[in-house]
């Protein structure tokens, strides 16, 4: 059921987009870059790839609070994550057609943010 509503919005997206002034790809990147006042990857990396937020000492121990990595998920545990806002995640009320967009984004960022952190080891 839902890769049938996955292909479905994807496809009118697409033919959407196709009459627009901007692509598929522009747009989901938009949608990811600032969805509703501050951007995906700001908390989970340009790629999804996941990154520290913060880190503060306490004692003699670095504590970090890192989001996690968003490009490897399915669009079954995406669109669940998406639903509520989780510990400081906040709620975003994407539009189903927004979370397709969203999820087709970071599914082709995948192999980037994979690249991304090889390269960026500390």
């Amino acid at each position: 059921m839902h890769i049938i509503l996955f292909i479905s919005l994807l496809f009118t997206g697409y033919v959407y987009a196709n009459e627009s002034f901007i692509s598929s790809d522009e747009y989901a990147k938009m949608l990811y870059k600032n969805p509703r006042g501050i951007g995906c990857h700001k908390c989970h990396g340009e790629h999804g790839e996941g990154k520290e937020i913060s880190s503060y000492i306490s004692g003699n121990n670095k504590i970090s609070l890192i989001a996690p990595r968003i490009n490897n998920l399915s669009i079954k545990r995406f669109r669940k994550a998406l639903e509520k806002g989780k510990r400081l995640m906040p709620e975003y009320f994407l539009t189903d057609v927004e979370k397709v967009y969203l999820y087709y984004y970071l599914t082709k960022q995948k192999k980037k943010g994979v690249e991304f952190a090889k390269n960026n080891k500390k």
